[in-house]
């Protein structure tokens, strides 16, 4: 008996890492790369930039930030057609995910419209909102041209949504990466003018964003219309042709996801308001910590999406024990990651933070110390984070947002707004408090959507 024991273990493991583990690793890995690559094209936009100046660039982080809320809250609807086409795509129904996919691309051309013209008056909201005259116009100037990548960059997005359901994210990866080279180069040549092109500074930038996002769209565009498995589903064929129960659906099921994602975007920003409450110094360190939380997330994204979409397939074949499988695998990897994320937080956290900073600057010790010291918090930070977005990706696998959109708003302010308030002033904790704030709220998001996927069958969700 004691010899076989380890052979019988031995075997499970093996069947587990086939059937379940392997397959969302080889869907998650490439789609965590595609969000690190997207993050570095934000990156050298924000760098390239501030090499023009503090005015230059506080004007693009200001229409940045206008743009970005618009994005976002596209891109959320955009998560509905994944659930759709990903349980299409296990029922059999080829129409069904056709369907999902080309009223993602009309949502798209229809949102665009009033996001632009949002947009076209950057330069007047911000005066109302109390910003210089000749920052807002700089800003309003780079929105008008920027805003244009909205369509193509939302348009990538609804796309990436049919090939990842296809289990083809290598294709998103190396689009992306593409696009960051380009982007990269582009800014370069036009912020800049070199190589004989004209110096066009905030233009320059601008123009890039629209290039890129193009040709991102353009290079996923050219991979569908020539893999012959992604060809036979015609997301293209009859796209003018109107369908509006299924527009409807995305819209009806997506909405909360894209309130969701502003609802976290906006805790994130109210804590670094708090934090600029306390001094420059710790906001800075604030800064560093964040961006570090933020590299670590792209994992547990790629995992979360990859496990919705495995859910999403089992649902459709009406596999009760598939959907359990999916999700509880994809939970397990994202635990295993973040939980080595927080140890190297723990272990090796002036490492971490020093990569951020120039030690010759007179402030540098000070954030220095801060920055290690509020990483000790982010280190348990980690394992909730990536709980809540893994989750919160499960449930959506199910088509079930609307409660976990309420679970969401009640964590990230009800509890970690406030928390993080009462923590830092109030109690005097100061940053550590704002950051064990941002912790509860967290936790308490987690522990209320892995409950809920717990109970999937019990309260109907299967």
């Amino acid at each position: 008996m004691n010899d076989t024991s380890p052979t019988r273990a031995a075997g499970r493991f093996s069947v587990l890492w086939r059937g379940d583990i392997l397959p969302t690793l080889a869907l998650g890995a490439p789609i965590a790369g595609a969000q690190v690559a997207q993050m570095a094209v934000n990156t050298a936009d924000v760098l390239m930039i501030g090499w023009l100046g503090a005015t230059e660039l506080a004007a693009a982080v200001l229409a940045f930030n206008l743009y970005i809320v618009l994005w976002l809250f596209g891109m959320g609807v955009l998560q509905a057609v994944i659930p759709l086409a990903a349980r299409a795509r296990g029922e059999g129904q080829a129409r069904e995910l056709r369907r999902a996919v080309r009223m993602g691309f009309w949502f798209v051309a229809l949102y665009s419209v009033p996001a632009w013209a949002v947009m076209w008056h950057t330069e007047e909201l911000l005066i109302a909102l109390g910003q210089k005259p000749e920052v807002a116009a700089l800003a309003g100037g780079y929105a008008r041209i920027m805003m244009i990548s909205l369509l193509p960059s939302l348009l990538t997005m609804a796309l990436r949504s049919f090939i990842t359901v296809m289990e083809r994210a290598q294709a998103v990866l190396w689009a992306t990466i593409a696009g960051a080279v380009l982007n990269a180069i582009v800014n370069y040549v036009l912020i800049f003018g070199h190589f004989g092109f004209p110096r066009l500074e905030l233009v320059g930038a601008a123009i890039g964003s629209v290039i890129t996002a193009t040709v991102t769209l353009l290079l996923l565009v050219g991979y569908v219309l020539r893999d012959r498995q992604l060809r036979r589903y015609h997301v293209f064929g009859r796209i003018w042709r109107s369908d509006w129960p299924k527009l409807a659906e995305i819209v009806w099921l997506g909405w909360p996801i894209a309130v969701t994602l502003l609802v976290e975007v906006a805790l994130f920003s109210g804590t670094s308001v708090l934090m600029g409450w306390i001094g420059t110094i710790e906001l800075a360190a604030h800064g560093i910590a964040t961006q570090l939380a933020s590299i670590t997330f792209m994992v547990p994204i790629g995992i979360g999406q990859a496990a919705m979409i495995r859910i999403g397939l089992a649902a459709g074949r009406g596999d009760r024990p598939g959907v359990g499988r999916a999700g509880w695998t994809g939970f397990g990897i994202g635990m295993a990651f973040m939980g080595a994320c927080a140890i190297a937080f723990w272990v090796i956290p002036g490492t971490l933070v020093g990569l951020f900073l120039d030690f010759g600057n007179p402030d540098a010790a000070n954030v220095f110390a801060i920055g290690v010291s509020f990483l000790a918090v982010a280190a348990l930070f980690q394992v909730f984070d990536g709980a809540q977005v893994i989750g919160g990706s499960l449930l959506r696998g199910l088509s079930d947002t609307k409660v976990p959109m309420i679970m969401a708003i009640v964590g990230y302010w009800g509890v970690g707004m406030t928390g993080a308030y009462i923590l830092g002033f109030p109690l005097g904790l100061g940053g550590i408090g704002i950051w064990l704030g941002l912790a509860a709220g967290l936790a308490f998001v987690s522990v209320l959507v892995m409950w809920r996927f717990a109970l999937r069958e019990r309260i109907g969700l299967l």
